[in-house]
């Protein structure tokens, strides 16, 4: 049996400080369409998805964040892998929710919510592109927040927020809302981050709440070697780490390199295979 991965708690649940993330289970590569299809052809299927739920259910990695409900088929391939397994999947549900302030966007955002709640979903959180649009920076506000977050707790789930923009965490914490943990874009490349590194890396460390980071290979810039042992040894030990697979052999890898990088150890992996490596590298 395969070593637990290190957990920790938000929102009063146990979580895996390794997120299974979904961009490279359901097509979002961020490097073209081409390779997005690429992912779809592959991966965009409930065997597929299952696979590689399952290789991180080995180790005691049970959680999977992604907009679930409006993507049935990771739903359905993370079913799979509990039939298989016999282990609980943890979804953290990301819904493109209508903000609009009408009656009309409100019953949209809310239906949007019950259906995360009718799979499943232990965590809500409005995705970035929907929380984003009610940031307002001159009064340090998140405008309407609290209902989007009341909705949720009325649904049976913890809220969350994800966040490209800093200033959600930020401002989040300084007004107090109803917040378990956040989403936040982190990597040693800076890919699509906003602002510095260091900045973030300071506002990680000064969130109330623990913080799932994403991004953190910069969608396969760095190397998971690189990206996840910059990430480890920088966040806090309540903090965890989305990491995207293409394969279930992706997912040892990835996880016996986060192992290594909490430990401070060399990570224990085959070479990589080229046709004439130099001396130094075998």
């Amino acid at each position: 049996m395969s070593v637990p991965f290190p957990r920790t708690t938000a929102g009063g649940v146990s979580l895996p400080r390794m997120i299974i993330g979904t961009n490279w289970l359901l097509g979002w590569s961020h490097t073209s369409p081409s390779s997005d299809h690429n992912i779809e052809r592959s991966n965009k299927n409930r065997e597929a998805i299952a696979d590689v739920v399952e290789a991180f259910l080995q180790y005691g990695i049970n959680a999977v964040m992604a907009p679930a409900a409006q993507n049935k088929v990771l739903v359905e391939g993370c079913k799979l892998a509990e039939d298989r397994t016999g282990k609980e999947v943890i979804i953290i549900d990301t819904p493109i929710i209508n903000v609009d302030n009408t009656p009309q966007g409100r019953r949209e955002a809310e239906a949007e919510i019950r259906k995360c709640r009718q799979i499943g979903a232990k965590f809500c959180f409005p995705h970035h592109s929907s929380a984003e649009q009610l940031v307002n920076k001159n009064t340090q506000t998140i405008d309407r927040l609290p209902d989007y977050l009341k909705m949720i707790r009325d649904n049976g789930m913890a809220p969350g927020l994800s966040a490209h923009m800093p200033e959600l965490i930020v401002y989040s914490d300084e007004q107090g809302y109803d917040v378990e943990t956040y989403i936040q874009i982190y990597n040693c490349a800076g890919f699509l981050m906003q602002v510095e590194i260091e900045y973030i890396h300071s506002v990680i460390w000064q969130a109330k709440k623990p913080v799932i980071t994403i991004k953190s290979m910069a969608a396969g810039r760095v190397t998971p070697f690189v990206g996840l042992t910059f990430s480890y040894a920088t966040l806090r030990e309540r903090d965890m780490v989305a990491v995207g697979c293409f394969t279930p052999e992706e997912a040892h890898e990835d996880v016996e390199i986060g192992f290594a990088a909490i430990e401070r150890r060399r990570p224990d992996l085959e070479g990589r295979n080229s046709p004439n490596k130099t001396s130094i590298m075998k």
